[in-house]
């Protein structure tokens, strides 16, 4: 038995880097899982849906499919996120408004239609995804911060409207991650090693986190044993948030 035995969740972004790694491993646990994404190609026993979760009939009609599928809805990752490079002055404002759009809004869409769902659910829990940017000051990541920045508000904010009703939401922090979206971004740097390198020595662990790590951090949060733990916020950044290491000599 597992403490996600009989639960179903939903994870948008699910098809790909810390979305597949946290349904694979849910379901692993017993959870019943749909994978909501742009290209929901998953193997069994995952579920894939197609959704955009920057339109909100998309994002609707999915999570009531999911809802149908299971008979229900108890869990919410709220993974999907898309990057941004630059200062303040490099994006526009379009770019501005598609990276919130995404990033926040998708969130905003995915939660308001599950929550008829939760509501329902003796164990509803809601995970978002946020980063190391919303909390730590990072060189040519200004928008990208700031919508990051929006979501662990967004989380406290959540978590405070829904306690009432029994639902719990939590948010994870991850740092720099070894996943496809970063593997794109090292692709187009000048000198690719020499860039790893640096984002892995600003991690006072020395390495990039895995998609797996942070997976079990988000199992934590949604799982039943954390019905006590509700608007937290949890790094997963090899300690980047609040280490000061001394350099080594």
């Amino acid at each position: 038995m597992s403490e996600f035995d009989g639960l179903a969740a939903i994870v948008t972004g699910g098809a790909s880097g810390i979305g597949l790694a946290t349904a694979t491993l849910l379901a692993a646990r017993g959870a019943r899982v749909a994978c909501l994404d742009l290209n929901p190609e998953v193997g069994e026993p995952l579920v894939g849906i197609r959704a955009d979760v920057t339109d909100d009939q998309s994002i609707r009609a999915a999570v009531a499919a999911a809802a149908d599928t299971f008979g229900g809805l108890d869990l919410v990752v709220n993974n999907a996120g898309i990057g941004a490079q630059g200062t303040v002055e490099d994006n526009d404002d379009a770019e501005w408004a598609r990276v919130f759009d995404v990033n926040v809004q998708g969130m905003v869409r995915t939660t308001r239609a599950a929550l008829p769902y939760l509501r329902r659910s003796s164990n509803a829990a809601i995970v978002n995804v946020s980063s190391i940017a919303a909390t730590a000051g990072l060189p040519q990541r200004a928008l990208y911060s700031t919508t990051k920045g929006a979501v662990l508000s967004l989380t406290l904010a959540m978590a405070a409207d829904h306690l009432p009703e029994g639902i719990r939401v939590n948010c994870v922090n991850p740092g720099t991650a070894d996943t496809p979206w970063v593997g794109r971004l090292l692709a187009k740097a000048d000198d690719p090693e020499a860039e790893r390198a640096a984002l892995e020595a600003r991690q006072p662990s020395g390495r990039l986190v895995s998609a797996d790590e942070v997976a079990a951090a988000i199992a934590y949060l949604a799982s039943p044993l954390a019905a006590a733990t509700t608007g937290t916020s949890l790094a997963v950044d090899g300690g980047m948030h609040g280490l000061r290491l001394r350099p080594k000599s």
